[in-house]
């Protein structure tokens, strides 16, 4: 296989708040693997979060070069590289080159059914309560919201704004590892308040033990703490559900298989996504396929997508056509 690898950036629509920080835009890397014939893509996100730049990433793709043009495979590429962004940009070009070989949707290459529409949830960045109640208002009208917390002592008030705003939508919260120990218990309480359904990662890994330990009405959701299968085990007793992230997996042949191996071990499916384009979101798709919750709406955060991307009729997203991935 050729290759090529280039960083791309996307500017937002608004600005993007967890409790992380703020960003502008989208940075994204993508990968192109040619087998003299047909071309094929995938994108990824370098996540500073676990250490990841866009130098870095295409550094440690461009590293793979010499045993790509020796022949490397997908099923090889899964013990050559470590997860992360490196390895599902590569993965998921494999992915569309095989399929484009095979004149085969991805989807029957993986043994899987038709994808089909799916509700995603829509993101409300962190903000003062205030600005947060705005956001919410103007997306009143989706069915399903992710609402950014984990910041000071105020997420009480935001998710309630949010609630009053947003009456009928399901909520969802995600702390980005942002809750203490000591605040845990009265921001569950307002979460349970607000008829909040599921709580991401509301303390920070490897300090959320106390998870194990204190009653909550809310099942909670492993994010930051999961990452593929060899993750699951340090999750038992503290999580109920995992959120499957490409970017984290590194690539759709891990993500497929956590998926699985989660559901065996009785955690509910999340499949979730980093600001990216539609390209970052078509394999996303064949997992959200077995998903309770679907949180894939980067490109509606985006000030435009790229061509061919994801149509999105509201909150509903359609699987890729074949002009995109797959």
């Amino acid at each position: 296989m050729e290759l090529s690898v280039r960083i791309e950036r996307w500017p937002l629509a608004g600005a993007f708040t967890i409790s992380r920080g703020t960003k502008t835009e989208a940075v994204v890397v993508v990968a192109e693997l040619s087998d003299g014939t047909r071309r094929g893509r995938g994108e990824s996100v370098p996540y500073a979060r676990y250490g990841e730049t866009p130098d870095g990433i295409v550094a440690e793709i461009e590293a793979m070069r010499p045993a790509l043009r020796r022949g490397l495979g997908c099923a090889d590429l899964q013990s050559a590289m470590p997860a992360g962004a490196a390895r599902n940009a590569l993965d998921c070009a494999y992915w569309d080159v095989n399929a484009k070989a095979a004149a085969r949707p991805v989807h029957e290459l993986a043994g899987l059914v038709a994808p089909q529409p799916r509700i995603t949830a829509y993101t409300i960045s962190l903000a003062a309560p205030a600005a947060m109640t705005e956001a919410a208002e103007r997306a009143a009208g989706r069915p399903l919201l992710k609402v950014k917390l984990g910041s000071g002592d105020d997420d009480g008030r935001r998710i309630a704004a949010v609630r009053r705003a947003a009456p009928r939508a399901e909520l969802i919260v995600d702390a980005n590892e942002g809750w203490t120990e000591a605040n845990l218990a009265q921001n569950l309480a307002a979460c349970a308040d607000a008829g909040v359904t599921l709580i991401e990662q509301p303390l920070p890994e490897g300090k959320d033990a106390a998870l194990a330990r204190i009653k909550r009405a809310i099942p909670v959701c492993a994010d930051e703490s999961v990452h593929d299968r060899a993750s699951l085990d340090a999750l038992a007793g503290k999580y109920d559900a995992v959120n499957i992230k490409l970017d984290k997996t590194g690539g759709l042949t891990e993500a497929l298989a956590l998926a699985a191996e989660a559901e065996q071990r009785g955690f509910t499916i999340m499949v979730g996504c980093m600001v990216a384009t539609s390209l970052s979101m078509a394999p996303a798709m064949l997992v959200a396929q077995r998903a309770r919750v679907v949180d894939l709406d980067g490109p509606l955060l985006l000030a435009k997508d790229r061509a061919d991307g994801l149509r999105y009729d509201g909150s509903l997203a359609y699987p890729a056509g074949a002009a995109l991935w797959g």
